[in-house]
């Protein structure tokens, strides 16, 4: 039986990595304006509806907006879906988005540290959030000569995440994979002087439970862990999607002082939850956040 429910769940990711990269060829047909509103209303209006992300959005705002009429969690949900969906296909046209970064204008108390970091040789982990396009801020500072690694979580769908993985090397620097062999390179990246980008908004199950929103949730101390353990600068950054849906304000915001581990990571949580409480729509809740009393 498990086999079968083994070979079963393999032709299913076969069929909607063929789905999805139907769906991203076609739309890379389209100019980049309407490339990127395209599959922002695809997976708004079919995708997320059908795998369950609206729902779960919605249940997510309720958690840390009890009082949220329904309405509104609605609206931002849709938001959150659209965006996703315009992140997407802006990761997978590589060129044309590096393009439009470069005119992007990072800014900020935090761009002075990271250009001393670069000049002196000193290793940098840039620390941020599925907040509006993350790699956005990254593509930026790509356009103007800085090399940018990352450590990333691979897709459970191994179809998708191998070409999904080429578009994010694609963006001027190595990538590994979370993982013993992931680590390692990440580590030797970061020893040379490198500059590397972790995401720390998911659920870690190994993680301590730390507040974000008002609420425990697991949060892994790996980009603090590594920066003091390496003499590495942790700095926070961001890329808020503009009203117009395909630019962004970058602003990378001041290091977070060297203390302890746990210390420093809630400091991370504290920065993305003022980005999240200033722009919901924004950040991905269609993540499983929160998982602390639920066998998590």
């Amino acid at each position: 039986m498990k086999r079968r429910a083994s070979k079963a769940a393999l032709i299913a990711d076969w069929i909607v990595d063929r789905a999805l990269r139907g769906l991203i060829g076609l739309a890379l047909l389209l100019p980049y304006d309407r490339r990127v509103g395209f599959v922002g209303w695809v997976t708004r209006a079919v995708v997320a509806p059908l795998a369950g992300y609206l729902s779960r959005a919605e249940a997510n705002l309720h958690l840390i907006h009890p009082r949220m009429p329904k309405a509104v969690r609605r609206r931002i949900a849709r938001a959150v879906a659209d965006n996703a969906g315009r992140t997407l296909i802006e990761n997978y046209s590589t060129q044309d988005f590096l393009a439009r970064m470069a005119d992007a204008t990072p800014h900020g108390p935090g761009l002075a540290a990271l250009e001393a970091a670069r000049a002196a040789g000193r290793p940098v982990i840039l620390v941020t959030g599925h907040f509006g396009n993350y790699e956005a801020a990254r593509a930026a500072l790509v356009a103007r000569g800085f090399r940018i690694g990352g450590l990333y979580r691979p897709m459970a769908n191994r179809f998708f995440n191998a070409h999904y993985k080429r578009t994010m090397e694609a963006f001027g620097g190595p990538v590994f994979p979370q993982g013993r062999k992931g680590t390692a390179g990440f580590v030797r990246h970061l020893k040379a002087g490198g500059i590397l980008v972790l995401l720390t908004d998911q659920h870690d199950r190994r993680g301590p439970v730390l507040s974000f929103m008002g609420h425990p949730a697991r949060t892994a101390l790996s980009a603090a862990e590594l920066a003091l353990r390496y003499g590495a600068d942790l700095i926070p950054f961001y890329a808020r999607r503009l009203p117009d849906g395909l630019s962004f304000d970058i602003e990378i915001e001041a290091p977070v002082p060297h203390t302890d581990a746990e210390q420093m990571t809630q400091a991370l949580n504290d920065r993305l939850e003022a980005r999240v409480r200033a722009a919901p729509e924004q950040w991905f809740w269609i993540h499983r956040r929160w998982k602390v009393g639920k066998g998590g």
